[in-house]
């Protein structure tokens, strides 16, 4: 099967990128804890995310993986030569409406890829949500591929993965169980951040 070209097609560059990334991060005081997963596919969860640090600091775990890293980017930046260098470093276009099915579009994604780590944040933004977005748990659903979950602790200054988590039949339960293993995690801006027991709290305290 031919692949678009790719950074990780280079493992000179990612290895020296491997190498600068893992000085910075412990230059700042961090360690990794990052076991690559077995799995050739999957889904890879980033939170909390509050600040522009979270994925600079997530890169070099990124390049552990080991895997070709894709992530989304609105279809609107992918214009002339800049599109390619989008691509080449794994962005994917995607246009977010009713009428493009972004969940049927990376999931045919996963189908024709023989190997393929698409990041993306549930929470969706910066700012503070109750809700996290339920389109990385409905993409790994259809691609039939596991949720790996990236933290970065700013308490502990750990930046790490957990073991993959296997998509069920129970949607809500699945996504409680994801977000609850985040709940000691300490976020760049904490106020920024709601914690699964917080928004539990919020929504029992409702009830009359």
């Amino acid at each position: 099967m031919h692949k678009a070209p790719n950074i990780f097609d280079h493992p000179w560059i990612i290895r020296g990128l491997t190498v600068v990334s893992l000085f910075l991060l412990k230059w700042r005081g961090w360690t990794h804890h990052v076991e690559a997963p077995a799995e050739r596919k999957y889904v890879l969860i980033i939170a909390p995310h509050t600040s522009n640090w979270d994925f600079l600091l997530m890169f070099p775990v990124g390049l552990l993986l080991k895997r070709r890293v894709k992530f989304m980017i609105k279809h609107t930046l992918f214009v002339g030569p800049f599109g390619s260098v989008l691509r080449w470093l794994g962005g994917i276009a995607v246009e977010r409406s009713s009428q493009h099915n972004f969940v049927d579009q990376m999931a045919r994604e996963f189908e024709q890829a023989e190997e393929m780590v698409l990041i993306i944040a549930p929470e969706g933004t910066r700012s503070r949500v109750e809700e996290w977005r339920r389109g990385f748990y409905h993409i790994a659903r259809q691609a039939r591929v596991p949720v790996v979950r990236c933290y970065l602790d700013f308490g502990g200054r750990r930046a790490g993965i957990w073991e993959p988590f296997y998509p069920g039949d129970n949607a809500d339960s699945d996504i409680r169980a994801i977000r609850s293993s985040y709940d000691s995690v300490v976020a760049r801006y904490p106020e920024c951040y709601v914690r699964s027991d917080e928004s539990i709290t919020r929504d029992q305290s409702t009830v009359h």
